[in-house]
């Protein structure tokens, strides 16, 4: 019989994801545009440095499948993993938003490889930490209430680390640049970050606990287990849905960034926040708990065009959408029991694309629209953020109901490899198409064809990509009925084989 997961445990599994997406998230809405409008790269080396280091990790994370697979400790095969790479973790993250000083003397092409071997080198420990920590939901426990609502706890997590990054990160370094440069402030945001990714990563280690054991205890290769997978329809469905969707994340985020900062209208951005008290005529009065956090914006309507206004807009629609989207999970648990997961997911994606898609109609002053659809956008897309990494441990039952055997380690990397994939050509296609279409120059980010640009990427592209996400998981065969069905068998098949969960 599987005993339901304590909080205390459910909780700090969920802790792990929360360290994650500090990376994760800064790396979604701001990388991009940290290479170019901080670090001063052009658009094709930004480019350059988000793919390829991407594409390596991409590569690197069935490599590290195999090897989480075959990891045999007194804690576990996937726990260790949370432990090892914790301070490497904080230190790379820190250099990697670490912009190299001019007084150092380097030259252009030391300054562009400093930055591509510290994101790779940040993508890599994030494959090492990020997979196995994955996999390690999967074997908590076979139940599956329960790993559904060990993903809601997650994902609550998650979203309150989208939250704290999407509201405070432009902010703080706003805050930190005064008096420095934006360089300055990045870098002490980011040492912030780092610091609480190593606390939380310790606390996920400490209070997790790995039971699910393989029925099979034959030995196989590699090579045996990526050839299972193929046979594996579901798994297939959800890698290409999984590239779909990293896509959308990071072009989303980048074009956001950009459609808040040129495309919005900085004079409708400051009635918005001077409608909620974030605004203070005296620019040299400062005191308070949201000044300290960079939330005020000093000066008038008249005096604005160099002010922090569209960095505080920008990280409130964050904040509205990732607060709507915790309250949604919350409230969403019990959609996948009673629908099942596949349909709830799909149906989730498609009105996310009717949403996207209602971005393109508003024009720069409709300020409190972009915030209202924000919201809305948040309602329809939150409760897939527990199914899918649940239907994800699903694959890998669907191949231990198929083969015997589980690799769990494998399914989560190869979804980690299609995720990565996704992620580097989502910023890489972004930087693309605004420069092949709309004329895009990083030194002249306001031009007329540019911002449109970020209006189309904003809009249009985003809902032909969560579209794509919905197709693939109506091709996902694992309906609730087969789900059950799938998890009754192999619960009678551990019972069997004496490999009950404890």
């Amino acid at each position: 019989m599987n005993a339901p997961l304590s909080f205390i445990e459910k909780a700090g599994y969920s802790a792990g994801d929360a360290a994650a997406n500090l990376v994760f998230m800064t790396m979604v809405l701001f990388q991009l545009n940290f290479y170019t409008d901080v670090f001063g790269l052009s658009a094709s080396t930004a480019a350059a440095i988000l793919l390829w280091p991407r594409l390596w990790d991409a590569v690197f994370d069935p490599i590290m499948g195999v090897l989480a697979d075959r990891t045999e400790t007194r804690w576990g095969k996937f726990r260790p993993w949370i432990l090892w790479t914790a301070v490497p973790w904080a230190v790379v993250m820190v250099m990697a938003y670490t912009t190299p000083d001019p007084a150092w003397g380097w030259s252009v092409t030391m300054v562009v490889a400093y930055a591509g071997i510290t994101n790779a080198l940040l993508m890599t420990l994030y494959s090492m930490n990020n997979m196995p920590y994955s996999a390690l939901g999967g074997v908590m426990t076979a139940d599956l209430n329960e790993r559904t609502k060990l993903n809601s706890f997650r994902f609550v997590s998650v979203n309150i680390a989208q939250f704290v990054v999407g509201g405070l990160t432009l902010p703080l370094v706003a805050k930190f640049a005064q008096g420095a440069d934006r360089q300055h402030g990045w870098q002490v945001t980011m040492s912030i970050w780092a610091a609480a990714c190593l606390l939380l990563f310790m606390v996920t280690f400490f209070t997790t606990k790995e039971r699910i054991k393989t029925i099979s205890q034959v030995k196989s290769s590699p090579k045996q287990d990526f050839a299972d997978l193929l046979m594996n329809g579901p798994w297939i469905a959800l890698v290409c849905y999984t590239l779909f969707h990293f896509a959308m994340l990071a072009l989303r985020g980048g074009a956001h960034y950009n459609y808040y900062h040129h495309f919005a209208d900085k004079a409708a951005m400051f009635d918005f926040v001077e409608t909620l008290g974030l605004t203070s005529a005296d620019a040299a009065k400062s005191g308070g708990l949201l000044d300290s956090l960079g939330y005020i914006v000093h000066g008038t309507r008249d005096s604005i065009a160099n002010s922090n206004v569209a960095d505080v807009f920008n990280s409130i629609v964050n904040m509205v959408g990732t607060g709507t989207t915790i309250i949604v999970i919350m409230l969403s648990t019990s959609l996948s029991a009673r629908f099942g997961k596949r349909s709830v997911a799909a149906t989730c994606f498609a009105l996310s694309a009717v949403t996207a898609a209602a971005m393109y109609l508003l024009v720069p002053t409709d300020v409190w629209a972009m915030v209202g659809l924000a919201m809305l956008g948040a309602i329809v897309y939150a409760p897939t953020c527990a199914i899918m990494w649940s239907m994800y441990a699903d694959a890998a039952d669907f191949s231990e109901w198929q083969t015997g055997r589980r690799f769990t380690g494998m399914v989560f990397a190869t979804i980690g490899f299609s995720l990565k994939v996704g992620l580097a050509l989502g910023s890489a296609s972004l930087l693309w198409l605004l420069a092949g279409f709309f004329n895009y120059d990083t030194q002249l980010p306001a031009a007329a064809d540019a911002v449109h640009g970020y209006r189309v990427t904003s809009s249009l592209v985003v809902a032909l990509l969560f579209a794509a996400c919905a197709i693939c998981l109506l091709a996902n065969k694992l309906t609730k009925k087969t789900t059950l069905q799938m998890a009754d068998e192999l619960a009678r098949r551990r019972l069997e084989a004496n490999l009950s969960p404890v």
